[in-house]
């Protein structure tokens, strides 16, 4: 099994196909997901101190914050799956 890795910035990297979710931490709920994950020790905090813009969520329940935008991510999960397979990225 090859495990496919994804930037979620300043050099920072998970397992794409550990993935479950990568949100915008704006609403309530997401909120509260973050706040659970910190008191069970589940969440890394990858943003270095600045601003979260992307929460990813993780099959093992694993909550990871970045300071990247939600569709950022997404882009480099798709393009790098794209450069794999030898699609084009045009």
């Amino acid at each position: 099994m090859t495990i496919k890795l994804a930037n979620i910035g300043f050099g920072n990297i998970v397992a794409a196909n550990r993935i479950v979710a990568i949100v915008s931490p704006e609403s309530a709920p997401i909120k509260r997901i973050i706040q659970e994950a910190r008191e069970n020790g589940m969440l890394v905090d990858a943003t270095y101190g600045r601003r979260t813009r992307a929460v990813i969520i993780t099959d093992s329940d694993h909550v990871i914050l970045s300071a990247v935008q939600p569709e950022t991510v997404a882009h480099r999960l798709t393009s790098r799956d794209r450069e794999i397979s030898g699609e084009s990225l045009e």
